[in-house]
């Protein structure tokens, strides 16, 4: 069985590390040497994005493809490589994952959303993430394919946690009465790919989340309790001295329902909650 990913970061190494004691193989494309170096060293076979014949190569004998790769102004990126290659070697995998986000819903109020209710991207990042859902999805009715999307809120492990940000003295409590955000461990979020390259569904679009959205100054105070250091005071919000990326996340407020992926994948979540997540993140020497 061989996985085949576009955009190999983060997630992708998590799913990786799932797949390969079972007996998958791993490749992905790659743009600079240096990174296609990293990837053999991880036992992953690097393809050149730019040499289509490879690609077409490697889609031919692909069970699952994962594209995880941000959309820019032009669309996903990977569209334009990956649609003619797929044609050109006749190739049908089992399962085509496109990881979104759960910017697409855009700003609740702090009420729940689920898969099937409107999108309302506040942000352009999350206008174009609906227009690559939108397009991934064309070309699985378009060609036969079973395009699976995903979408995904704050994804922490270890490496990508409060706990970093604590020790750099980046950390920050905003206090914003009643707002709450979604998360997930990268191990669950690997585990909620696994179990829908399991059970594909054409068209299945998921919520892989955690059970219990939460705010981001509570998760901080909870962090800094687990590692003995004093959590950073609260500070009053003010959108206008942020970034443009935390000006966005801070607009939104949700409750991200993860209902649809349990019961048709059969997925739950090994941490539930931060509580349980941070302390893993602890336990791997995060």
């Amino acid at each position: 069985m061989k996985l085949f990913v576009f955009g190999y970061g983060y997630t992708a190494r998590a799913l990786a590390r799932r797949l390969t004691p079972k007996g998958w193989s791993i490749a992905a494309t790659y743009r600079e040497d240096d990174a296609a170096e990293r990837m053999r060293a991880e036992g992953v076979e690097p393809v050149a994005l730019g040499d289509e014949t490879a690609l077409a190569a490697q889609l031919a004998s692909t069970d699952a493809l994962l594209i995880t790769a941000p959309p820019g102004a032009a669309g996903c990126p990977a569209l334009k490589p990956l649609v003619p290659a797929l044609a050109r070697a006749g190739a049908f995998p089992d399962w085509v994952g496109y990881l979104s986000t759960t910017g697409v819903y855009g700003d609740r109020g702090g009420r729940w959303v689920f898969e099937d209710g409107r999108l309302a991207a506040l942000s352009t990042e999350g206008a174009r993430r609906v227009a690559a859902e939108r397009d991934w999805l064309q070309v699985g009715r378009g060609m036969g394919l079973t395009v699976c999307v995903f979408r995904l809120p704050g994804i922490y492990g270890p490496g990508r946690s409060p706990f970093d940000r604590l020790r750099a003295g980046t950390a920050r409590r905003m206090a914003v009465e009643g707002q709450v955000f979604s998360r997930i461990h990268v191990d669950d979020l690997a585990a909620g790919l696994e179990a829908s390259i399991a059970r594909p569904r054409a068209g299945g679009i998921y919520n892989l989340c955690d059970d219990e959205p939460a705010s981001g100054a509570e998760v901080v105070s909870h962090a800094a309790g687990l590692i003995g250091v004093e959590p950073p005071a609260q500070t009053a919000l003010d959108l206008d001295a942020m970034s443009p990326q935390a000006r966005r996340f801070y607009a939104e407020n949700k409750r991200v329902s993860n209902a649809r992926a349990k019961a048709e994948l059969g997925w739950r979540p090994l941490y539930p909650t931060y509580r349980e997540g941070l302390r893993a993140v602890l336990a791997a020497g995060g």
